[in-house]
Order: C-alpha cells, then structure tokens, then sequence
C-alpha cells in the first residue's frame, strides 16, 4: 500500500539505493510510475506493505516501510531488489553498489569509488566539512538526521585527517 513517504512515522525502515548518475526528467517520471506501481502491491505472505519513497537530488531513491503494520520479509526483500536491478537494467544505472561514495562539491553530487574518495581524502580534495550522503542510516528518523551530514559525523571520517 503506497503512501506518502513524510507520513511515514520515524522509526520505518528505509532503504537507499544511489545512482551512479542523475536521471532525466522522463526516466524520473518513468521511474515514479513504476515506483507507485510497485509499492502498491508490495506484499509480505500476502498481507499489504505501507510504504512510500522519496527521490532526492535526482540520483537517490529512498524507500520507507512502516513495520509497526507489516514487516518485510525475505520474500519481500527479494522482491524489492528484484524490482531495484529491473531499473539498473532498463535505465542503464548502478543502483546497488555500496562501494562507492556520494558527497557534494558545491550544488552538485560527485559519485567517487571509495578508492578515489580515499585518494581524494589523502589529497586534501575533500575534508572532514565536505558533506557527504551516510546510506547506511536504517530509519526515516536517522535519515532525516544522518543522511546528509558533514564526513566528521559519518563512517566516511575514518579516511580523512
């Protein structure tokens, strides 16, 4: 069951899947619609998912799943991921590599490998300011709080000095 993603209550589940380039305004539409499409009838041994997603930067998809109704389980798991490699597939994108590193430079988003983050960190070319997108945060609570955060205040500021 889709809903609006800022209803969704603190403590839901999110998951957050980075493009290793923006999307167009038609692959964004596209993408909607097939988001709506796939989270109404999200299911868990048949019973509703309440879910919704978010989009951010044109580059992010951020999906929310309230489990006080329903949890997710591996069967619907799989078949959000299923769904997620269906866009990497149609849209010619990398969606599921969590082995590398998106940060901005000015008012873009830079995509790196965490290999030329590193490099970059030894280069001074990011610092402990440089803001940086923490996809590890579990819950919209800690999305909204420890997403998008300076590198001192993420995993990322082990690699910089």
């Amino acid at each position: 069951m889709l809903v609006d993603f800022d209803k969704l209550p603190e403590e839901s589940r999110v998951w957050i899947y980075q493009a290793n380039r923006s999307f167009s305004k038609e692959e964004l539409e596209e993408i909607n619609s097939r988001l709506r499409t796939f989270l109404e009838a999200w299911t868990a041994h048949g019973k509703d998912l309440q879910a919704g997603y978010s989009f951010k930067y044109k580059r992010f998809i951020v999906i929310g799943l309230n489990q006080n109704l329903n949890n997710a389980t591996g069967c619907s798991i799989d078949a959000s991921v299923h769904f997620i490699q269906e866009l990497e597939r149609d849209y010619k994108v990398d969606l599921m590599d969590k082995m590398n590193v998106s940060f901005k430079q000015g008012e873009f988003v830079a995509y790196k490998s965490l290999k030329d983050f590193k490099t970059m960190a030894k280069n001074r070319s990011v610092s402990k300011n440089t803001i940086v997108f923490n996809n590890l945060v579990t819950n919209i609570a800690e999305f909204k709080e420890n997403w998008e955060v300076p590198a001192k205040n993420s995993w990322h500021n082990r690699f910089i000095n």
